[in-house]
């Protein structure tokens, strides 16, 4: 199973994930934060946003919002943007 293993933001709501085998990728999660409900309300301040943080192997706010590893890798794949790590 894939699971994100470094989490950085890159400001705004863009996340830069790697996972562990090695790929990696970013994100821009502007479209999840513009929807409604009280678990995405806090993300929207940038400075809460960046505060994200990895919990077994899922990026993880300290509300306890979370995105699964997963998805979050289909979702940067869809764009094009998953690549192997050049740090890895």
């Amino acid at each position: 199973m894939i699971k994100v293993a470094k989490i950085k933001c890159l400001g705004g709501h863009r996340l830069r994930a790697t996972f562990s085998d090695g790929m990696a990728g970013e994100y821009d999660f502007s479209s999840i934060i513009g929807g409604n409900g009280p678990m995405v309300e806090p993300l929207r301040d940038p400075a809460f946003f960046a505060r994200v943080f990895v919990e077994d192997g899922a990026p993880t706010w300290p509300n306890g919002f979370d995105v699964a590893p997963s998805w979050l890798r289909r979702e940067i794949e869809a764009t094009g943007a998953l690549a192997r790590d050049a740090a890895a």
